[in-house]
């Protein structure tokens, strides 16, 4: 049973980091992609970032890119996102999703992990 776990959110004030990860189960993903969505109240769910966990290629959406950094650690299924100079509108539920492609169509996700910004 595939299972993709994450950990790492929390409460931080603007300005400051936090580092995400999700730890995926029940299969090897070397050849999927991994991704980040991320999910404000009243908001529909949007995506982050996404990394090939075969070549290493990263995608980011415009509102991550230079702030956040996708990396991926194939011995252990897992994934991180690097998140600096956190604003307040980064304040989410952050999701772990894994695919067949870094850029759609994600068949497994995870609970979700609260990542709270305050100004």
């Amino acid at each position: 049973q595939v299972q993709l776990v994450e950990s790492g959110g929390g409460l931080v004030q603007a300005g400051g980091s936090l580092r995400l990860s999700c730890a995926a189960s029940g299969q090897t993903f070397s050849n999927y992609g991994m991704a980040w969505f991320r999910q404000a109240p009243g908001k529909e769910r949007l995506f982050v970032a996404s990394i090939n966990m075969s070549s290493g290629n990263t995608y980011y959406a415009a509102s991550a890119k230079g702030r956040f950094t996708i990396s991926r650690d194939n011995a252990v299924n897992t994934v991180h996102l690097q998140m600096n100079n956190l604003i307040s509108e980064d304040t989410a539920v952050y999701y772990c999703a894994a695919g067949k492609s870094a850029l759609r169509d994600f068949d497994y996700w995870g609970q979700g992990t609260q990542v709270t910004v305050s100004s």
